[in-house]
């Protein structure tokens, strides 16, 4: 999915309402994940936290009446490129580290974790660690043989 400068323009918006929102939580900083909800029909982008509470919302009106089945395919680059155009942003959100960006459907299922942030480690696409089990599970038989 090609995205316009408009549609970038937006998202990035939103996140920025978002960060805005955990600006003064002074010594309570909360311990949450924040939640990307894409609704396919009406192209509302609702960014929530641990707790169901809606932070903010925007309408991406090159999303509305999409109806591909790989919608939410197509949106993880866009989402994930907004989060990357606003790495300062991104990167210090005032919440407790490590917190994570995730992409839920509309029934809030998750679709995919977007961005993960820690002190020291930064993951943005979730395939670099798809293979760690197998390899953790190799190493270990492979130290139990000795």
């Amino acid at each position: 999915m090609l995205a316009s400068e408009q549609t970038y323009q937006q998202i990035e918006r939103a996140l920025r309402k978002a960060h805005s929102k955990f600006q003064d939580a002074g010594e309570n900083t909360p311990l949450t994940d924040i939640f990307l909800q894409v609704k396919q029909e009406s192209g509302e982008l609702l960014i929530f936290d641990d707790d169901d509470c809606e932070i903010t919302r925007c309408v991406v009106e090159e999303w509305i009446g999409n109806l591909d089945e790989d919608f939410y395919e197509n949106v993880v680059p866009v989402l994930r490129l907004s989060l990357i155009n606003l790495k300062e942003l991104t990167e210090n959100f005032n919440v407790l580290k490590p917190y994570s960006f995730v992409l839920q459907d509309d029934e809030r299922e998750t679709v995919e974790d977007l961005y993960l942030v820690d002190d020291d480690t930064i993951v943005i696409d979730s395939d670099l660690l798809a293979d760690l089990d197998d390899d953790l599970n190799a190493f270990w038989e492979e130290l139990s043989k000795n």
